[in-house]
C-alpha cells in the first residue's frame, strides 16, 4: 500500500510537558522499588511493590500491567510464549541483574519506560549498561536523518552485531524496538486489564493501528515491510533491548518527533545521569 503524506505533529507544548511529568512520574517509582529491592525478593513482589508505588503516585490506568524480570530472564532467555514475559517466581539473588518496566497513563498522558539494575556486582551488566549511551544516540542520529523505522532498526541490529551482544526486543511481540504513544480518549473502564494491556490501551492501538495502515504506516516499529516508512510526527516509546550470555538490559523512553525536528523528550532521567557520571569520573 502506498504511503500518503506525514500528519503535522499532533502535540502542542503543553501537552509535552504533560508526557515528561508522566515519563519523570514512572522513572520515579521505578528508582524506588530499585532502592527497596533486595536478594530474596520474587518478580511477582517487585511488580506489585512498582504498581503500589504508581497507584500512590495518582496513575489511574495502565498501558500495561507493570513487569519485573530477574536474573537471565533480563534476557528473555528460553522465553517461547507470551505468557512468560509476566512476573513470576524468580527469586533476585545477589550479582542478578533486572529489568523494571512500566507504563503509567495519568489523564490520557502516558509514558513506557525501562529500567535496567543490578543487586551486587556485575561486570557484564556494567559493560552493557555503558554500552547503551551508544543506542540511544544512534536511535537520534538515524531517525535525525530521516532514515525509515526499519533502516534505523538495521542500523540498531549492526551496533549490537559489532558489540558482539544479542538482539533482545526482537522476542518482543511483533519483534519491536518501539510504538508510537497517543494521548488515551477511550472511554473504556480504567484500571482493568486484558491480555496485560489495559483495556483503553487495546481500543486506542485498535484505532491506531486501522488508520495507519489505511495511511501505509505502522504504530509499532520493527523491521520488517510494516515499518518501512519514515517515523511518523509524534511520540514514540523506544526501547532497544541488548543482551550477553545471561544478562540483558534496556532502556525505554520517549522521542519525540515532530515535522522538522527529532529528540528524547527529557534527559533528566537515571541512565542519562548514570552515563554523564561515569565520563565525570573518567
Amino acid at each position: 500500500m502506498a504511503q500518503k503524506q506525514l500528519p503535522r505533529f499532533p502535540f502542542e507544548e503543553r501537552d509535552l510537558a504533560r508526557f515528561r511529568e508522566v515519563q519523570q512520574l514512572a522513572y520515579h517509582c521505578a528508582e524506588q522499588v530499585a532502592a527497596w529491592i533486595e536478594p530474596g525478593v520474587t518478580e511477582r513482589q517487585a511488580t506489585a511493590r512498582l504498581r503500589r508505588s504508581l497507584v500512590q503516585a495518582g496513575v489511574q490506568d495502565f498501558f500495561h500491567v507493570p513487569f519485573a524480570w530477574f536474573g537471565d530472564r533480563t534476557a528473555f532467555r528460553h522465553f517461547h510464549t507470551p505468557l512468560q514475559f509476566f512476573a513470576g517466581s524468580r527469586v533476585l539473588k545477589e550479582g542478578m541483574p533486572y529489568v523494571l518496566d512500566c507504563a503509567p497513563v495519568v489523564d490520557g498522558y502516558t509514558a513506557d519506560i525501562g529500567y535496567g539494575g543490578k543487586v551486587g556486582e556485575n561486570a557484564v551488566w556494567d559493560r552493557l549498561a555503558q554500552d547503551l549511551k551508544v543506542y540511544r544516540e544512534l536511535i537520534l542520529r538515524e531517525v535525525k536523518a530521516r532514515k525509515t523505522l526499519s533502516e534505523v532498526y538495521a542500523a540498531v541490529d549492526a551496533q549490537i552485531a559489532e558489540h558482539g551482544y544479542d538482539n533482545r526486543h526482537q522476542v518482543y511481540p511483533g519483534r519491536v524496538i518501539g510504538h508510537q504513544v497517543t494521548r488515551m480518549t477511550a472511554r473504556g473502564p480504567a484500571g482493568v486489564n486484558l491480555f496485560g494491556f489495559g483495556v483503553r490501551t487495546l481500543q486506542t492501538l485498535g484505532r491506531e493501528l486501522v488508520k495507519e495502515r489505511l495511511e501505509g504506516r505502522s504504530p509499532l516499529w520493527a523491521g520488517g515491510r510494516a515499518s518501512r516508512h519514515a517515523p511518523t510526527p509524534g511520540l514514540w516509546a523506544v526501547e532497544p533491548h541488548i543482551g550477553f550470555r545471561e544478562v540483558g538490559i534496556k532502556f525505554e523512553e520517549l522521542l519525540v518527533v515532530t515535522d522538522d525536528d527529532v529528540y528524547w523528550l527529557d534527559d533528566d532521567l537515571p541512565h542519562v545521569r548514570r552515563w554523564a557520571l561515569l565520563e565525570d569520573a573518567a
